[in-house]
């Protein structure tokens, strides 16, 4: 090509793709948005970056990202983040087309979410159908949250059918799967609305990504309710994540879906580098009879308020579940020397489990230092995974392929074509790159100041634009759509007792309660 026909070139960087693990310095020309030219010959182009001494990989994707607003887009592309989806919260089905066109054009990142369990259940079971702030997809559970139906309630089987119509809907305008709190729903979920949720997904081929039943719990529940999710997924032939399994039981949870995967299953695990976590503070797996009676903890030592920087007693835990139970927590739940052996993990993949911080609704230019309120991993994830990767030598290529090839290979597994084009250094791939110091790049965000973003970064590139330079984010709002084809029909089909007794039995007695059944016992 002549010089004029590059839009962008990225000169002498360390050039890494993690799919045919090439590893060497080289020259990237970009045009039209995408890779056309990867050489060790001198490139030149309308717009240059000088990587030398930089990496150069694909930009970073993050399939648990629940601060899908503009400033958290901000947040995370100083942090290297390109593509950012939630798949544990979601978006209500009926909302998912409006909260893609709410994005379109006026985005900095790429973007994507799942349709929402949990919210379906807000839905039916508390009148939350109809409710404005729905469009807001994940963040909108610090509103629906302040009702319990979701999350306790045994639904019938009608109620049951309308939880699974509203999920199919979300699928059907293009979500890339569902997401699923099933943690937060341990009362409410039986093994029978689990299974269905999941067989709903498995029609359309797409994952459920699900915050397992028992998390938090010790190293034998915890394994258990990776266990349901992977069973289910294996009979119904569908794809399933095991989200943040960083916990009690890793190292067996870890196993198991690694030797699924080798025996073809696509089923895939994700870590965060934190040894605390991050909720709302009236998680059922925080009341007393589990967090201290069962678990043995205490909430001196493991609750700490993000925006007073105080721990809770179990005095203040309870009368701030009575005035402001969605308010957010940070939880410490596992060794700290645990946060480097995570990143280790062979086809984990990277995702933050990245929070809202306050105001939720800020501009993406609102000034960084005035947000309060929310984890670290929201706005460091990245630059910790690098940090301890240095730290820890820890191969550069496994950072790279735990940030953002994984992912897309999974994803790209499915179907999904954006994600077939994304997380690789190759030509005709969508030009979403980073160029960083790997002896600078770094986390700023603590736990008392959780919304500092990271630095290093050279140039964030997100369908061939430069977002960020020199850690200062550019007004360029290149970002696309992560999401299937909208359909036309629903897949849809209701739960009945007729249909489970014609299929499953060789005469079932009339009078059988339903399979779907309210106390969740079949």
């Amino acid at each position: 090509m002549y010089a004029q026909d590059y839009d962008l070139v990225i000169n002498n960087g360390r050039v890494m793709d993690p799919e045919t693990l090439f590893d060497d310095i080289a020259n990237v020309g970009v045009k039209d948005g995408r890779i056309v030219a990867i050489s060790k010959d001198p490139l030149t182009g309308t717009e240059t970056v000088d990587a030398t001494g930089h990496i150069v990989a694909p930009g970073f994707i993050d399939t648990h990202f629940h601060f899908q607003m503009p400033i958290g887009y901000s947040l995370g592309l100083r942090d290297g983040l390109t593509s950012s989806m939630d798949f544990e919260m979601g978006c209500a089905g009926s909302y998912v087309a409006a909260w893609y066109e709410a994005r379109a054009g006026v985005t900095q990142a790429n973007y994507g979410c799942a349709v929402s369990h949990e919210f379906a259940r807000a839905m039916i079971l508390d009148g939350s159908d109809g409710a404005e702030y729905l469009i807001n997809g994940p963040v909108a559970a610090y509103t629906t949250r302040a009702k319990t139906g979701w999350s306790v309630t045994r639904p019938n089987l009608e109620q049951g059918n309308a939880i699974l119509e509203e999920i199919d809907k979300g699928l059907m305008a293009g979500a890339p799967g569902i997401g699923s709190t099933t943690g937060y729903m341990r009362a409410g979920i039986s093994s029978r609305e689990m299974f269905e949720v999941q067989k709903v997904g498995a029609r359309y081929g797409r994952p459920m990504g699900s915050h397992t039943r028992y998390t938090l719990g010790n190293d034998t529940t915890e394994v258990n309710g990776a266990q349901e999710l992977i069973a289910n997924a294996i009979a119904l032939g569908a794809p399933a994540i095991v989200l943040h399994f960083n916990n009690p039981g890793w190292r067996v949870t870890h196993e198991l879906i690694s030797g699924l995967q080798e025996r073809g299953f696509n089923i895939w695990g994700e870590i965060y580098p934190y040894a605390a976590g991050s909720t709302t503070i009236n998680a059922e797996f925080l009341e007393p009879q589990s967090w201290v009676d069962d678990l043995g903890n205490r909430y001196e030592e493991t609750i700490l308020d993000p925006v007073t920087n105080e721990y809770y007693t179990l005095e203040t835990y309870k009368a701030t579940i009575a005035s402001e139970p969605t308010r957010p927590v940070v939880v410490f739940k596992m060794p700290a020397e645990d946060q480097a052996k995570w990143l280790t993990l062979k086809g984990v993949t990277m995702a933050s489990d990245g929070v809202g911080a306050q105001p939720y609704d800020a501009p993406w230019d609102f000034p960084m230092d005035q947000l309060g309120g929310t984890h670290p991993r929201t706005a460091g994830s990245r630059g910790a995974t690098i940090r301890l990767g240095r730290e820890h030598n820890i191969p550069m290529m496994q950072l790279m392929s735990i940030l953002s090839y994984n992912a897309a290979k999974h994803l790209g597994d499915t179907g999904l074509k954006a994600m077939q084009e994304r997380g690789r250094i190759q030509t005709g791939m969508v030009a979403d790159i980073v160029v960083f110091d790997p002896e600078r790049f770094t986390d700023n965000s603590t736990y008392d100041k959780g919304a500092v973003p990271s630095t290093g970064m050279k140039a964030v590139i997100v369908n061939g634009q430069v977002t960020v330079r020199d850690d200062v984010l550019l007004p360029v709002f290149a970002g696309q759509p992560i999401r299937f084809e909208p359909e036309d029909k629903p897949r849809f089909v209701p739960v009945s007792l007729e249909a489970w007794n014609a299929e499953f039995s060789t005469g079932m007695p009339s009078d059988f309660s339903g399979a779907f059944p309210a106390d969740g016992s079949n």
